[in-house]
């Protein structure tokens, strides 16, 4: 295996759009055809949105942040997510927290506790180590 590629579904294409359009800070990177739009997170990592019936009780679908307090306050805000929670354990390397996407689709982020790691973690995926 060498790629991925995940769906998650929304009721409305041109609404689900917009609102994933605001998560990622940018436009889809491919619009195959009307009902489908894509973006890639990172060099062969797609999320696929798909208009249709969202799946019940799946996920989360976690994204690695910089900073997970800030994306909280921006998702808060700039997506009228609900508060959510940021979990920590000793034994996890990472911090993270869920929140729901208007759909029931089930997201969130983390971040490393040890802030060389998540450096070292994102040279590797972008081919730079």
């Amino acid at each position: 295996m060498y790629e991925m590629t995940i769906q998650v579904r929304v009721t409305d294409i041109e609404k689900g759009k917009k609102w994933y359009e605001k998560l990622f800070q940018r436009k889809p990177d491919f619009e195959p055809h009307f009902g489908i739009v894509e973006w890639e997170i990172f060099p062969g990592s797609w999320l696929q949105l798909a208009e249709g019936t969202p799946a019940k009780e799946s996920g989360p679908l976690r994204f690695g942040v910089k900073d997970i307090k800030d994306e909280q306050q921006r998702v808060m805000e700039g997506l009228d997510v609900e508060h959510f929670k940021i979990h920590s354990r000793e034994e996890v390397p990472v911090k993270w927290g869920t929140f729901s996407d208007p759909w029931g689709n089930q997201l969130g982020f983390y971040e490393y506790h040890d802030k060389a790691e998540q450096e070292e973690r994102i040279q590797t995926i972008a081919g730079k180590a």
